[in-house]
């Protein structure tokens, strides 16, 4: 099973590469499938934006995010 994660994009650097941010850890990812621009959300899947997604569905599946992983935890 795949899974890619929501995160928003805080930075458009030179060559695709964007600085993302998943809620409590940012990191590097490259852009080359989507037309995005800072500020809106993607779903990345191993360093790969692959679907640009409203600000609306990006926080709702960052916020089940979280609840699975607390649910893991107890």
């Amino acid at each position: 099973m795949c899974v890619a994660v929501p995160a928003e994009v805080l930075e458009i650097k030179e060559g695709n590469i964007g600085l993302v941010d998943y809620g409590e850890l940012t990191q590097e990812v490259r852009l080359d499938l989507v037309d995005v621009k800072v500020g809106e959300f993607v779903l990345v899947h191993v360093g790969f934006a692959i679907q640009r997604l409203s600000r609306e569905e990006g926080l709702e599946t960052r916020e089940l995010f979280k609840q699975v992983y607390a649910a893991m935890e107890e």
